[in-house]
């Protein structure tokens, strides 16, 4: 399945993965010991977009698809306690991907679906996405990393000033080289590669809150 959506750029999600390598579990474990509602709603920012572009590519209708999402992130909130990451890389996101498998085919059984067109194709990319070395699967991986750094960059951004961030933006994010965005921006390079360190280095402070992220781009 082609990946429709505007990818982040590779050399920012190979920055992204080498910075997530060690899994933070702060997220996760605020998760468990309190369900504080600051770490349910960053939960939720970060996984709902994710879960409804996935349950939408399985022929369910809006409705049906705010239903299994609801399921999914109820199952959540009662399983989080008895969840063993045991700090390996991309558990919860499996874990996360194996829920939502399995509530779009109870949601199929429950109604009971008759057969009908496209409906074959869909129970096969469901089952090539619970298969955990599918390129489905990698295509999930993927779009996970790109949503967590999505919600990244929007809450890094107000944090900087404009000049700093579109420095930042224009090297790191459309690969522009640096010397012309100085001369652009009317800064020396030298200040346009420290605003890039400074958005880098507070992108993984913020990403050290959260509860994971690793693929392998290969």
């Amino acid at each position: 399945m082609a990946n429709s959506r505007a990818q982040l750029p590779r050399g920012l999600l190979m920055w992204y993965h080498w910075c997530m390598t060690s899994t933070s579990l702060s997220l996760l474990m605020q998760l468990r010991e309190s369900g504080a509602p600051d770490a349910w709603d960053r939960l939720l920012r970060l996984y709902g977009p994710l879960l409804r572009r996935w349950v939408a590519r399985y022929d369910l209708q809006h409705s049906d698809g705010d239903d299994v999402i609801q399921e999914v992130l109820l199952t959540v909130s009662r399983d989080i306690r008895q969840f063993d990451h045991n700090g390996r890389a991309g558990a919860f996101r499996a874990w996360l991907k194996t829920l939502m498998v399995h509530r779009i085919r109870a949601h199929w059984r429950a109604r009971n679906r008759p057969a009908e067109r496209g409906q074959a194709a869909a129970e096969e990319r469901l089952a090539q996405l619970d298969d955990p070395h599918s390129q489905m699967t990698l295509l999930w991986n993927r779009e996970h990393d790109e949503r967590v750094l999505e919600e990244l960059l929007q809450v890094v951004k107000p944090h900087f000033q404009p000049t700093s961030w579109e420095a930042f933006r224009l090297v790191t994010l459309e690969g522009r080289k640096p010397d012309d965005v100085a001369r652009e921006l009317g800064l020396s390079v030298n200040a346009v590669f420290i605003a890039r360190s400074r958005v880098l280095s507070r992108l993984r402070q913020e990403a050290d809150g959260l509860i994971e992220s690793s693929s392998a781009f290969s």
